[in-house]
């Protein structure tokens, strides 16, 4: 049986810890600031993005991995006898999905997931991929099983200011004004049953940690059959203070084997702006 390789883009934000335990492999989004080309959380980090927003009010663009580096990329492992399972960000997010389906019509032995998901709503089916890839799952199988596994995996955020959503022209001016003017925090929610597209849920109100406690709370009453195995607290440049509310209550409160703290990739990060911090779980199945 060929050996399999699994593999995501950067933006399902395991962090290193994690990506060197599991032997993962990351394929980087482009992200451009300035007129200059940087690869996401290799060459450019979120702390950069924001301060050259505060400096000059500089917003970065990202773009899609192509199909050709998509090729470039898996040839290097196919070309070794290796077979390839990628996981992408979700497909109504960006190309990149399509772009890899591309790729492995050129090749052998590739097998692209769109995760529709985003952050580790897709990192939490990448674990699950490198744990029947440990088991001695082929390449085909896992993609099958994984694919199976995407309405399972649960990803939200709370966005604590919606300025650098309008600055990127992602919500109006006025409606910035009034949010912040009322204290309004909304939770985006990631419809995993749809390409990974975003929409708004509940509009919580009042000092940023309560609200993050409120939010956690709700989130897992909505699903008390969640997988106990990891949960994920990923954030952008969120302090530790406001992210010990949410370890508190997860470790008090919950079940949770794993609670993993990561940082959100530039693509996320430049999305959703500071101070954005989401809780990411699976809900249990038979389809392990």
């Amino acid at each position: 049986m060929k050996k399999v390789i699994i593999s995501a883009d950067s933006t399902c934000d395991l962090g290193n810890e994690l990506k060197e335990k599991l032997g993962i492999y990351y394929f980087p989004y482009h992200i451009n600031l300035n007129g200059k080309d940087y690869l996401d959380n290799v060459t450019i980090t979120p702390e950069t993005l924001y301060s050259a927003y505060r400096e000059n009010k500089a917003l970065p663009k990202t773009s899609a991995i192509s199909a050709g580096e998509y090729i470039e990329y898996f040839k290097q492992f196919t070309d070794k006898g290796f077979e390839v399972v990628h996981i992408n960000l979700g497909s109504a997010l960006s190309a990149s999905h399509q772009n890899a389906l591309i790729a492995a019509n050129e090749l052998k032995g590739v097998y692209p997931v769109d995760s529709q998901n985003l952050s580790t709503g897709t990192g939490l089916l990448v674990i699950k991929a490198c744990k029947m890839a440990e088991e001695g799952a082929s390449a085909k199988e896992i993609s099958e099983r994984i694919n199976a596994l995407t309405p399972y995996s649960h990803a939200s955020f709370i966005l604590n200011t919606l300025e650098f959503m309008r600055a990127g022209g992602r919500c109006s001016a006025v409606a910035a004004f009034g949010a912040n003017l009322l204290g309004i925090k909304p939770c985006i929610v990631v419809d995993n049953k749809n390409g990974g597209k975003m929409s708004v849920g509940k509009k919580y109100r009042g000092k940023f940690d309560r609200v993050l406690l409120s939010y956690t709370e709700d989130i897992i009453a909505k699903y008390p059959d969640y997988d106990d195995e990891t949960v994920f607290i990923t954030h952008s440049g969120t302090s530790d203070e406001y992210i010990n509310v949410v370890k508190k209550y997860l470790s008090e409160n919950t079940s949770f084997k794993n609670i993993y703290v990561t940082n959100a990739s530039c693509t996320i990060s430049c999305h959703c702006g500071p101070d954005t911090l989401g809780v990411l779980f699976m809900t249990k199945t038979d389809n392990k």
